[in-house]
């Protein structure tokens, strides 16, 4: 538990910290932080409800009643008020003008009629999102996000509608669809549909999360130089621990699932070799290989390097005392080292679910 310099807690309402790590002018105006890590100049309002495994950077400012749990929000990122978006990684904008912005009663449904959580959603990366270069996505208010999806940056999400699908071509304007036919028919909640997207989004999220950790121990931690700042940086590391836990806990869950769906078909005496049970199998059979390799990248994370040309570059933003002006003063062509570094690393992830998956 640390607490930085010139931190305003509780002008509205009382603030209970539980194992939280907060960093120079966090301003929390009321609610509850259970292993949260806030760092610099984060603007809070009251009642907020905010639970493990979330990091939110630099300048992250939210309204009244905001439920966060497993939320990164990368700096200068701002929400409205009412708003659940637990499960989600959000990015872009270039600063506290320009920003990536979530609307007033928004939510990010997390939960699936199955029973399980699979569903993260990639709102913006990390290998452009710490660059701080990329045009702002706007979630409008009184609407919603079934994840696990994956958005574009520059897009806009018009307010009244709930997305169901992902957005991948950036600088795009997504307006409310007609209302969805109603329907009444029989449903069987242990059988899966379509999986194939579902394992393809959540690789993509486990590789920005091990893509934020690499950024983490190799750009960011030499920027901690007070006793505050080091324990930002070990709060950090702490949550990215709780979101990978997280993650392949909700993954593995939805293996099991796949493989139960499976065996409830062929019980119904429905076509088990054709779609959608065939990809099915093939991700049941794959998984224990997926898991494997999923599990030896988060255990030898620690130990990652950057390439010769890479380190150049991390080396030269350390000659700054300042995280986000150093970040923003690189040059185009060392940003572009840096994103690639990172994005391989995302890469390396989403390569490990096979064609057969």
């Amino acid at each position: 538990m640390s607490i930085g310099p010139d931190c305003i807690l509780g002008e509205e309402g009382p603030v209970t910290l539980c194992n939280c790590q907060l960093g120079a002018q966090v301003r929390l105006r009321g609610g509850f932080f259970d292993r949260a890590t806030l760092l610099d100049h984060v603007d809070g309002g009251s009642c907020a409800h905010v639970r493990p495994g979330t990091l939110l950077e630099e300048y992250v400012s939210f309204g009244h009643s905001v439920g966060l749990k497993q939320t990164v929000l990368l700096p200068y990122m701002t929400m409205g008020s009412l708003i659940n978006f637990c499960d989600c990684l959000m990015a872009g904008g270039t600063g506290k003008d320009n920003h990536s912005e979530v609307g007033s009663s928004y939510v990010h449904f997390n939960f699936t009629p199955h029973q399980e959580k699979a569903t993260p959603s990639l709102i913006g990366d990390v290998p452009l999102g710490v660059m701080m270069n990329q045009a702002p996505i706007f979630l409008g208010g009184q609407g919603g996000l079934i994840g696990p999806c994956r958005i574009a940056y520059g897009v806009v999400l018009a307010a009244g509608q709930v997305c169901r699908k992902d957005h991948l071509q950036p600088g795009r304007l997504v307006l409310p669809t007609h209302p969805v036919t109603a329907a009444d028919r029989s449903y069987d909640h242990t059988i899966l549909g379509a999986i194939d997207r579902r394992i393809s989004n959540n690789l993509h999220y486990l590789g920005n999360v091990l893509a934020l950790d690499a950024w983490w121990r190799l750009a960011r931690a030499p920027f901690a130089r007070t006793p505050w700042q080091t324990q930002l940086v070990d709060g950090a590391y702490g949550r990215i621990q709780e979101m990978l836990d997280e993650r392949m806990h909700w993954l593995d869950q939805f293996a099991q699932r796949a493989a139960a769906s499976v065996k409830q078909a062929a019980a119904q005496g429905l076509n088990t070799s054709h779609a959608p049970f065939d990809r099915q199998c093939a991700f049941v059979q794959a998984w224990p290989a997926i898991q494997l390799a999923l599990q030896e990248k988060i255990k030898s994370r620690a130990a990652i390097t950057a390439s010769k040309d890479t380190a150049s570059v991390l080396a030269r933003l350390h000659t700054s005392s300042d995280y986000l002006s150093a970040v923003r003063g690189c040059s185009p062509s060392d940003q572009t080292r840096l994103t690639t570094w990172l994005q391989s690393i995302v890469d390396a992830c989403v390569q490990l679910s096979t064609p057969t998956v």
